[in-house]
């Protein structure tokens, strides 16, 4: 891993978010992610890619395609590949896969890569989207199966990272028990729709960051896609006092910041709010 320190010598980490418009075709948006990674020049200690960043699609054929076995398995070893060339550690949004004990049904499911390309752990998205938004509406627990636990995975003694997935964030108990955990990143691959990131994506992912004292890496899908359903971008990486580090608004592309340990340990010396806490 390429991280260096800052002037008091703590770890610095260089994360990145990548925001795509993903197609209806897995291979067309394995081939795009991996040319969008090839123009960059950047050194990236730990990548971020958005919710179905291999597939959005309502078409229950695709979804089937997707999730069948010999699918995903060369979707893990194309994502495998990819965080082995980049050196990095590598959250891979999420995709689908098929839930063995409920037949014909998935599960948003989010692998993650070590820089030697191993399949370290997954997250399967816990909270579902369903809602009447009057302007469109979504029912996902209709194909989507609820992960049943919350995960984390370490990157060296200093950095602790929780995963979610898009509607999660607004579930602040998530995050908190990461917290308790002691993550000091939480990561958001996400497809928020246009009225709901209008009104709530900015201020939700702001105020996990702060109330936790972490840092948001939030990467999102972007524009109009196959199935007729447009998202939001506005990828942003947060630090724990709630300033944006980067931001991609709209089109396709990477954005990355240095995040600082030193700064994030003075912060949490200076306002001790997690050691303040009066309920469990």
């Amino acid at each position: 891993m390429k991280s260096n320190s800052n002037k008091n010598n703590m770890p610095l980490l260089t994360a990145a978010c990548l925001q795509l418009n993903s197609s209806d075709n897995i291979e067309d948006n394995l081939e795009h992610i991996q040319s969008l990674l090839g123009s960059s020049t950047q050194q990236i200690d730990l990548l971020v890619l958005p919710e179905n960043a291999t597939m959005i699609t309502s078409d229950e054929t695709y979804k089937k395609h997707a999730a069948q076995p010999e699918t995903y398995h060369k979707t893990f070893a194309f994502f495998a590949q990819l965080a082995k060339q980049h050196q990095c550690w590598l959250i891979a949004g999420s995709m689908l896969i098929q839930d063995k004990e409920n037949k014909g049904k998935f599960f948003n499911h989010c692998p993650v890569f070590s820089p030697q390309g191993q399949l370290i752990l997954s997250y399967d998205k816990m909270h579902l989207f369903d809602v009447d938004l009057g302007s469109e509406s979504w029912h996902e627990s209709q194909s989507i199966s609820a992960g049943k636990a919350p995960r984390s995975f370490n990157i060296n003694s200093d950095w602790k990272v929780g995963l979610s997935i898009c509607y999660d964030l607004r579930f602040p108990e998530l995050y908190r028990q990461y917290s308790v955990q002691n993550c000091n990143i939480f990561s958001v691959p996400a497809a928020f729709t246009v009225p709901t990131g209008k009104a709530h994506w900015d201020i939700l992912l702001k105020a996990r960051a702060i109330e936790n004292q972490a840092y948001v890496l939030a990467a999102g899908q972007v524009g109009s896609h196959a199935d007729g359903r447009k998202t939001f971008g506005h990828s942003k990486i947060i630090n724990p006092w709630g300033e944006t580090l980067a931001e991609l608004q709209e089109g396709e592309g990477i954005i990355s910041a240095k995040l600082d340990l030193g700064e994030l340990n003075d912060l949490k010396k200076r306002m001790p709010v997690l050691q303040h806490r009066r309920l469990s």
